[in-house]
């Protein structure tokens, strides 16, 4: 939402949002923009009179603002379809689907189109160290900001592309607004308990993707076994995968992390880069792909790829103190949550990895993933979990790691828990959707 607040901000439009509990790097992103932010839902905020409401999932039937707007006729739709309507329409949309990694996939393919010199807009649910914001219109290529032509702008359009719901009143995944002419389906998991009964209900959802995706169009898919259930519902459009023999592949990955890259068994280049873990030399490949289909070559692919900066919060060093290191992480699925601490095993070797949880997201807060957690963890020497507002017994849930587990109740006990375990050399890796209660700094402050 708050990047499709900026994309109209950037329309001309005046602006204005309200939540509650904004933090950043959104937060700060949207003043930087020039955009009135609201603390609350309050009803007085009618007397702005907008000429719409574009209604974010989060705000539900009971909300204040929204009875207010509904008691009173006024106009309102949902983030996903306004931005279809007056954005996405006659664009050339690279679509990133999948339970992990949509995020740095589509701020990767963003910057390969930016470096390759094709100028594209995008919306990615997080910011772009490349870029410094989440959203942007398309722009025309060749020319300096203040010289824009928006009759020549850039056709191309790259989004992240969510399976939660589009809103308290469309309860279509986000994704089937968006008519993709390229997609990109990175993988397929259970998640987001709270809208979804089981695995297939997603799968459904996906489908309908695929199934908006035209017939000169590409799916770009991983191999998995649920992706595949996907695909072999039906698929109209050409179709490339990765990871597998056949498709595009990784081969010959060296100590350092670099790796050749192979597509029908034939070599398109060697990609080194400081990113971590195997998840994202495949989010590599499926970005390189999606780029083939706009005319980006491999290799300049994988040039632009080799400058990528990552995404903030992602693998993010929020300092260094006394030797020891503090990295900021979005993970909050146990599959992300392995993938994340594995990628940072590989780099750190058998440097003590210090895991800070905070199992936040509504799938962990139902305790649909508990189970999995211990198995997440395993490449963690200590673990710190903030079980505060939980429906389950998180240290019931960790008691197969509890020899090297413990849970907290109050955020300040474990930063003073953390600081006292804390020895030079360490890395300590926070792992949280949200802010965390300002963690990450408090851990710093602490062990200073």
């Amino acid at each position: 939402m708050g990047g499709i607040a900026v994309l109209a901000k950037q329309e001309g439009h005046r602006v204005t949002g309200c939540d509650a509990n904004v933090y950043p790097p959104m937060s700060t992103q949207l003043e930087a923009q020039g955009i009135e932010l609201i603390e609350g839902f309050s009803p007085e905020q009618t007397k702005l009179n907008p000429d719409i409401y574009v209604i974010g999932n989060v705000v539900s039937r009971g909300n204040p603002l929204m009875e207010e707007i509904l008691n009173q006729g006024l106009p309102y739709i949902s983030g996903p379809q306004w931005l279809a309507e007056n954005v996405l329409q006659g664009k050339w949309v690279l679509a990133v689907a999948g339970t992990h990694g949509k995020t740095t996939t589509s701020s990767m393919l963003a910057w390969v189109l930016e470096y390759a010199g094709l100028a594209p807009g995008f919306l990615i649910g997080g910011v772009p160290e490349n870029f410094g914001v989440s959203a942007r219109l398309p722009q025309t290529p060749g020319l300096a900001k203040s010289k824009q032509d928006a009759k020549s702008t850039s056709p191309f359009f790259v989004i992240e592309a969510d399976e939660y719901d589009t809103a308290f009143f469309d309860k279509r995944s986000k994704f089937v607004h968006y008519r993709p002419r390229t997609a990109v389906l990175n993988n397929l998991e259970f998640d987001h308990a709270d809208i979804f009964d089981d695995l297939a209900a997603i799968e459904k959802q996906f489908h309908h993707l695929v199934r908006t995706v035209p017939q000169q169009g590409l799916v770009v898919s991983n191999k998995q076994e649920s992706l595949q259930r996907v695909i072999d519902k039906g698929c109209w459009s050409n179709l490339e995968y990765f990871g597998s023999a056949g498709g595009w592949e990784v081969q010959n990955v060296d100590a350092q992390g670099r790796f050749d890259v192979v597509f029908k068994g034939e070599r398109q280049g060697n990609l080194s880069w400081d990113i971590l873990g195997e998840h994202n030399r495949m989010n590599a490949l499926a970005v390189i792909a999606a780029a083939r289909h706009v005319g980006v070559a491999p290799c300049i692919a994988i040039e632009a790829l080799s400058e990528f900066k990552n995404v903030k919060r992602r693998m993010e060093i929020k300092g260094v103190v006394n030797d020891i290191t503090v990295y900021d992480d979005f993970a909050h699925h146990p599959t992300a949550i392995d993938t994340t601490v594995a990628g940072l095993r590989s780099k750190v070797g058998k440097a003590r990895i210090l895991a800070v949880l905070e199992p936040r997201s509504n799938t962990m807060k139902l305790g649909v993933m508990k189970n999995a957690l211990p198995a997440s963890l395993k490449e963690a020497n200590l673990v710190f979990c903030y079980g505060a507002n939980l429906g389950w017994d998180a240290a019931e849930a960790l008691s197969t790691i509890k020899d090297k587990a413990s849970v907290y109740e109050d955020l300040n006990t474990m930063v003073a828990a953390i600081a006292m375990a804390a020895k030079p050399g360490d890395y300590v890796l926070v792992m949280s959707n949200g802010g965390f209660g300002g963690v990450h700094q408090k851990i710093l402050d602490a062990i200073k």
